[in-house]
């Protein structure tokens, strides 16, 4: 999907203090009240609160989300309702998001200030992106979406129980109301899913019957004298593809978890948020042995001139792990910042860095440039360029990351536990050890370790002919013990290596990149690299260097899993036997899995370089597919790491 520059909305009021929408010459919502309109329209009109009792999970779609007022109407519904289902996804797109100052003007009267601020305080930067947010201890989910309706629809990885169709009226934004827009929701529309909305324009009626949609008309309020209702029942269901959704599972919420390092945690910190146990095996004495083990690690986005899938995810993902760990940092539980980061980039000055900005849109509450004097201001260091300024980029503990994650999720960790092989029994998947005895079993497998996760399933006969390419990359950084005579940078800097602030008393800097070198000792020529890297960095000259190479220095080795290319394996493992035999097997989403109503077979790694940054939107993501929640993802997205895309691949040549 090619994405577009987000463009802020602007707020008005009128003469009787009712917000307006300038641009488009139209009211947020009526005179009556914004809560008035929610309660008869959206919740009445799709048969809530009584429809999601009981239930484990209910997902409601919006199409505008505007002042945010719908979600707050059904958020302070949930809350209230004693029966209410056990999460509330709602997933809702805004083309033109208002500032979290507007918010605040349009927000000061509403009898619901409480869930007002706190929708305020998780209020994302305007990026165009699927923006996931949990509130009540992640019962209740938000995925805000910012960018054109028309795009973002077709995108939408979700089963839909019920449609609030709010955007301005059809004779003021007609595109959004267009019948091939209409027609989208038949493909998101669970059985017997529901939409509502206040417009009863001819238009609107027949493009929901042609999506499959009953509609009738109800009576109005406010001064309105109809309303439409829906109900979606479609002549004829066609087939899902068999890699969408799963259904929610009828089994035991239980999950096996090979590997405890960042993927492994976030894996079942993630299950936990929505309702799964998890069991975390690992063959070291403790979580975060191997590469996630490392003192700190950096985590940031990247800005590339075509905004492209690598672009977009990490802005995703880096996004996600700043809403992550404020928690945990603001807490003190884990080390660490995340009060900025400045990636450099020689390719680029002021004016270029500015002009691509402006044509992506990206606000500086995400990303801004600084040049060369002021990059050099803000690090501390005798930087050799300008770089890129991102506000909430940052570093951590990864391994702190990991046991707070495996704490939160309530996890039961088992050391010391080399899983050898694997095997389907009963519904049931096995970890086996050498000699065949079972070390655990779930209806649930998520591997998480890294290249061992190619080897288990090398040796699984029902994962015959599934390749993960996963390839070792050999990492080594290194650590002086902070001196007057070292840089000491104010916050982190990365780019052709990186530096941390100081950490613990030492400062941290690195790292090389050796593909399949299995040396674990700590090399003084790799040292010395890393110490090159440091001085470029900090502007001193190769005497520095030498100077600094004759202290006392440390330093580790760890193995980073890499995929080809660069992005994670997250997702069903696929069923390369069904996939010779598949039809419609064109994208990675239509790739038949190793899973069914009993469980499945799943896979999270190839993190490599960066894993902090990657951890918590990955395993969300992960959480979807096993859970069948909305995706975090756009499904182009998805697909990118999707690790089909490689079986996909083989099966093409």
């Amino acid at each position: 999907m090619k994405t577009a520059p987000i463009r802020p909305g602007r707020l008005d009021f009128d003469a009787a203090g009712v917000p307006v929408a300038p641009d488009f010459g139209d009211v947020y919502h009526p005179a009556a009240g914004a809560l008035q309109q929610a309660q008869h329209v959206f919740l009445a009109g799709n048969g809530l609160p009584a429809r999601w009792a009981g239930r484990e999970r209910f997902v409601v779609l919006e199409t505008g989300f505007g002042l945010g007022n719908n979600f707050l109407a059904t958020w302070n519904a949930w809350r209230a309702d004693p029966r209410r289902c056990g999460r509330l996804v709602f997933v809702s797109v805004e083309k033109h998001p208002l500032s979290r100052e507007d918010l605040a003007r349009a927000h000061a009267a509403t009898p619901l200030p409480g869930l007002a601020a706190a929708l305020r305080a998780a209020w994302p930067p305007a990026t165009a992106n699927l923006h996931p947010m949990a509130f009540d201890e992640g019962r209740v989910q938000l995925l805000l979406g910012f960018g054109d309706l028309e795009a973002l629809l077709p995108q939408l990885v979700a089963t839909v129980d019920a449609f609030y169709l709010d955007g301005f009226a059809p004779a003021r934004n007609p595109a959004m109301w267009a019948e091939p827009l209409l027609r989208r929701l038949g493909r998101l529309a669970a059985p017997g899913a529901t939409a509502a909305t206040w417009s009863a324009a001819r238009a609107v009626r027949d493009g929901l019957a042609a999506a499959g949609f009953a509609v009738e008309s109800a009576p109005g309020s406010g001064g309105k004298r109809d309303i439409t209702l829906a109900r979606y029942a479609p002549r004829h269901v066609a087939q899902p593809p068999p890699g969408g959704l799963p259904a929610p599972p009828v089994h035991p919420r239980e999950a096996l978890i090979i590997g405890a390092g960042l993927a492994g945690s976030a894996a079942a910190w993630a299950l936990a948020r929505v309702g799964w146990h998890c069991r975390v095996l690992d063959r070291a004495p403790v979580p975060a042995a191997a590469a996630s083990g490392n003192p700190a690690g950096l985590f940031h986005a990247t800005v590339h001139a075509d905004d492209g899938p690598h672009a977009r995810l990490l802005r995703a993902a880096a996004l996600a792990a700043r809403r992550s760990l404020a928690p945990w940092l603001t807490e003190g539980r884990i080390p660490g910042s995340a009060d900025g980061l400045i990636r450099l980039d020689s390719r680029l000055d002021a004016a270029r860095a500015r002009a691509l900005l402006e044509a992506q849109g990206l606000p500086p509450g995400f990303v801004e440039w600084l040049d060369r004097p002021a990059a050099r201001d803000a690090s501390g260091l005798g930087l050799p360029c300008g770089g890129w300024w991102f506000r909430h980029g940052g570093w951590v503990s990864p391994a702190a990351l990991t046991r707070a994650m495996l704490e939160d999720a309530g996890a039961e960790f088992r050391a010391a536990q080399a899983v050898e092989a694997l095997e389907r029994r009963g519904g049931r998947w096995l970890a086996l050890d050498a000699a065949g005895a079972v070390l655990a079993e779930a209806p649930v497998l998520v591997l998480a370790n890294g290249v061992e996760a190619a080897r288990l399933l090398a040796r699984m006969p029902a994962a015959a002919g599934v390749a993960l390419p996963l390839r070792p990359v050999r990492g080594q950084i290194s650590s002086l013990a902070a001196a007057p005579a070292l840089p000491a940078p104010r916050v982190p800097v990365a780019g052709g290596g990186y530096v941390l602030p100081p950490v613990d008393g030492h400062l941290l800097f690195g790292a090389t990149q050796q593909h399949d070198d299995p040396e674990a000792a700590l090399r003084e020529a790799d040292h010395r690299h890393n110490l090159a890297q440091l001085a470029r960095l900090a502007g001193a000259d190769a005497a520095h260097a030498d100077a600094w190479g004759a202290l006392p220095w440390g330093g580790r080795v760890g193995w980073r899993a890499v995929t080809p290319d660069r992005l994670p394996l997250v997702g069903a493992v696929p069923d390369v036997a069904a996939l010779a035999h598949a039809t419609r097997a064109d994208r990675p989403r239509h790739v038949p899995r190793l899973r069914d109503a009993d469980g499945g077979l799943y896979v999270f790694a190839g993190l490599g370089s960066r894993g902090i940054t990657w951890a918590a939107l990955g395993a969300q993501l992960l959480a979807s597919w096993i859970e069948g929640t909305p995706s975090p993802l756009e499904a182009d997205l998805r697909d990118a790491l999707d690790p089909a895309r490689f079986a996909l691949r083989g099966a093409a040549r």
